[in-house]
């Protein structure tokens, strides 16, 4: 067979390579694990009536990265290179087979299936966008009234509505400078949505608001009017939206005259099947309520230009819509000004907080010359927000030890919702976890795995993304998030402390205050000052060979969660929640997990917050919570969570480093002080008071020894056999047992 006959078809690791690996290796599950693996990331087989098992899914994805490959696209590659990608494929799929690292949780979920294939987009976590005029370019949505080189009020819109659709979380900005760029609201727009009788969803719709279509249509004239009848996608949903919010501005649409008509009648109703991203569909409902919200809003600021409040409104109420759709999240932030007082304080609005404002973390952008942060200090105390991003650091710093660069990253203008990735406008972030305690165990060379996790996210710009405003953002930046979790877990074990071993007096050169200055093991920052450059020359060595720009960062801290889970390990650089805890976990009432937990003796209730939910306890035991160096959440310094993410910052993340400090009440007033000593270090920083478990069915609620070791005792059995037994489609040497003595434990926000 000629290499061209080979690359032809897809890199396919064989069964028998998939059986060597499954005798030698065993997965390194958590104790929630298996659990999570099940629930979040196991695709449904059809032909075989299951959901897939681990190997099958680590299977998918990395022939999903390595046929990315462009050199496997454009049939350029030599034989020697062809089989050198195959034994790459073969060490990724070790990698994350034995859960030393694994990629991002939505690379679990789309790659390597035929989604993937029509949108690359979904297999990045999230994105930005600065809401400011904008064109839509040669992109997949383009509304028929305009022309692609138009600037439209309404593309950061659809930008962020089609991308919160493919699962992705959007951060957004609003300061002033892009929200001034708004032209005035010059239309009041009677808006008119229509539905059909054949439609399954004409009598929720009709009491959601909608008209029906066949009476209106024999009483009004469709040439007056901007007329779209919404085909049955994501990309209906957007144009419509995009209609409606375009039509109050002549400046964008000189067409607009004043009524919009919308037909939904070919919405699928409520709990169809979404067949490629997959779950169920929402119905009409959501989407009716959020156009009639958005375009509610809009009327009422004819004459007026639209606020960084408004804007982020309008951003919100298509968050609370996507929200809707079941298995999509809604992750979203947006970025303000600094001295916005209507912005910081929005969320003290209790009405709109609980209709739509929820929908979005808010954060402002300050510069490194900022001092005044005892007003925001105040804020976060009353409600955690706002956080910080200081986009100063990310345009013109990687990591803070390499010094100051002014073309380190200078298009830089917001984040992701979690803070970890400094973005440009319509950049996506692009990450991949390596656990370094899990992959020591396992007997990797930590040098090895970063390499191959800088390696699988190269790989992932290559794919085939919707919109130009990424596309030419990504292939100039070529950005890639190497991330790591477990952070404590492995610096604990292997140094035998924490990475902060001390604090001493000092005095800040510009206000003249004194401070304490973080001491750090000079052991630890050696070792991942090699970690880091090890990602940094996998990426130069890669970006040779595929002939393209070098990444413009490398490396991250992500807050991990589910897929910390996964491995049982902290998450990103959080400390562990508590020694020991319960962890509750919320299943549909139909998941076919919940028989299999019941069985084993989990305790099961039904949840007080949201109808046709279970929420299942698992007692749960911090790897090291036996040290006496040992720090949870609960109980470590405010002080010392800044100077660990100064540390990841200064020697680890050219990106940023994600964390949500928590903090007790007495130590409010450290919060201004703080975050002065560190605004020449930290990009992005949030912070949350520690709640402990003050409210019913908390996600983890700290608990002792004593009533961990009991809870424990009432488990009995193991999951994944029970699974088994329940739905009588697996024989026993297919499936991955949860084995309980092998764990370290971990917790997560729920997905």
């Amino acid at each position: 067979m000629s290499l061209m006959d080979i690359i032809k078809t897809k890199i396919e690791l064989s069964q028998e390579f998939i059986d060597e690996v499954k005798a030698e290796i065993k997965p390194h599950w958590g104790e929630l694990g298996w659990v999570t693996y099940k629930r979040t990331y196991a695709r449904w087989i059809p032909e075989l009536d299951r959901t897939e098992n681990w190997d099958e899914t680590v299977k998918r994805v990395i022939e999903g990265n390595i046929n990315l490959d462009p050199r496997l696209q454009d049939k350029s590659i030599s034989l020697e290179d062809y089989n050198e990608l195959v034994e790459e494929a073969k060490s990724l799929y070790k990698l994350v087979y034995g859960l030393a690292a694994t990629p991002s949780g939505r690379n679990l979920w789309i790659s390597g299936t035929a989604y993937q294939d029509r949108n690359g987009d979904a297999l990045n976590n999230c994105w930005f966008i600065a809401v400011r005029p904008q064109k839509y370019g040669d992109s997949h949505i383009l509304p028929e009234y305009l022309d692609k080189d138009t600037k439209a009020v309404s593309m950061p819109y659809s930008f962020m509505f089609d991308q919160l659709m493919k699962g992705g979380g959007v951060g957004f900005s609003v300061v002033p400078d892009n929200v001034k760029q708004i032209p005035e609201v010059d239309v009041k727009t009677d808006l008119k949505i229509l539905i059909g009788k054949e439609s399954a969803s004409y009598d929720d719709s009709i009491k959601a608001g909608a008209v029906d279509r066949d009476e209106w249509l024999a009483n009004n004239d469709l040439d007056s009017t901007l007329y779209y009848k919404m085909p049955d996608s994501r990309e209906g949903w957007v144009i419509g939206n995009a209609t409606m919010i375009d039509s109050h501005f002549t400046n964008t649409n000189p067409e607009s005259v004043g009524q919009v008509v919308l037909d939904i009648t070919d919405i699928r109703a409520k709990g169809e099947k979404i067949k490629g991203f997959g779950g169920t569909a929402s119905g009409p409902v959501p989407l009716i309520e959020m156009l009639e919200d958005i375009n509610d809003l809009l009327n009422s600021k004819l004459g007026q230009r639209l606020t960084s409040v408004d804007c982020t409104d309008m951003g919100n109420m298509i968050g609370k819509t996507v929200v809707a759709g079941n298995v999509r999240r809604s992750a979203e932030l947006a970025l303000g000004g600094a001295e916005d007082d209507d912005f910081i304080t929005m969320k003290q609005d209790k009405e709109k907080l609980y209709h739509h404002r929820w929908a979005s973390n808010n954060s402002v952008a300050v510069d490194s010359m900022f001092n005044d942060y005892q007003p925001i200090a105040d804020s976060i105390q009353h409600n955690g927000e706002p956080g910080i991003v200081n986009l100063d650091l990310s345009q013109h710093y990687g990591r803070i030890i390499d010094g100051y660069n002014e073309n380190a990253d200078p298009e830089v203008e917001g984040t992701n919702p979690c803070g970890e990735i400094s973005l440009s406008n319509g950049e996506p972030c692009n990450l991949f976890e390596v656990f370094p305690q899990v992959a020591t165990d396992e007997g990797w060379n930590l040098e090895d795995a970063f390499s191959l996790a800088a390696r699988y996210t190269k790989r992932v710009t290559f794919s085939n993304y919707d919109w130009e405003v990424s596309r030419n953002a990504i292939a100039k930046n070529r950005r890639i998030g190497v991330s790591m979790s477990g952070i404590q877990d492995w610096i604990l074990s292997n140094f035998g402390h924490r990475v902060v071993t001390g604090f001493e007096d000092a005095v800040d050169s510009e206000t003249g205050e004194k401070y304490r200055k973080p001491i750090y093991d000079p052991e630890i920052v050696k070792s991942f000052k090699e970690m880091y450059q090890s990602v940094v020359d996998a990426d130069k060595d890669y970006s040779d060979t595929l002939n393209c720009n070098t990444s413009v960062k490398h490396t991250t801290v992500k807050p991990s969660g589910t897929v910390a889970k996964l491995a049982g390990v902290s998450e990103g650089m959080h400390f562990h929640y508590a020694g020991y805890l319960i962890q509750r976990i919320r299943f549909q009432d139909s998941d076919p997990l919940l028989p299999a937990l019941k069985a084993c003796g989990y305790k099961i209730e039904p949840d007080v917050y949201t109808k046709n939910t279970m929420c299942v306890e698992f007692p749960v035991q911090a790897a090291n919570a036996e040290s006496k160096n040992f720090a949870s959440a609960g109980n470590v310094s405010i002080a010392e969570q800044f100077a660990t993410q100064a540390f990841l910052q200064t020697y680890w993340s050219d990106n940023a480093v994600s964390c949500t400090v928590t903090f007790q009440p007495k130590e409010g007033d450290q919060i201004a002080p703080l975050m002065r000593q560190y605004r020449h270090i930290t990009k992005s920083t949030s912070l949350l008071p520690y709640s402990g478990a003050d409210f019913k069915q908390a996600p983890k609620e700290p608990i002792d020894k004593a009533t961990y070791l009991k809870k424990l005792s009432e488990i009995k059995g193991d999951v994944a056999v029970e699974f088994a037994k329940e739905n009588n489609n697996h024989d026993k040497k297919d499936i991955e047992l949860v084995d309980q003595s092998d764990c370290a434990g971990g917790a997560c926000p729920i997905r």
